[in-house]
């Protein structure tokens, strides 16, 4: 039962860990561009979108859909950076331990 009681208090401890882990996400701000940084995109570490910047010499009406494009790249770039980074922050917090294809933390 040693064991049992160690294993609960390790479990706790990275239910802890988690949980502070979102925080720093949540407050972790990521910027990603397209166009030759002619439109940011900024996230939080949860890929929550924050903030959108576009270079005004990109406003013409006749050329809408290649802004909407940019906005749209930009924004799957901050979005990938933000999957990166909570992926890294996940392996440093696991300490390397492998987690079947598909299945991701938190839950």
């Amino acid at each position: 039962m040693k064991n049992l009681g160690q294993m609960m208090r390790q479990a706790q401890e990275m239910q802890a860990k988690m949980a502070e882990l979102q925080e720093q996400l949540a407050a972790t701000e990521i910027t990603g561009v397209a166009g030759g940084g002619m439109v940011q995109v900024t996230s939080n570490g949860k890929g929550e979108m924050r903030a959108v910047k576009i270079d005004p010499a990109l406003v013409d009406p006749n050329e809408v859909a290649v802004l909407e494009d940019l906005i749209v790249a930009a924004a799957n770039d901050a979005r990938a950076k933000a999957e990166a980074a909570s992926a890294e922050h996940m392996r440093e917090l696991t300490g390397g331990l492998s987690l079947p294809p598909g299945f991701k933390l938190p839950f």
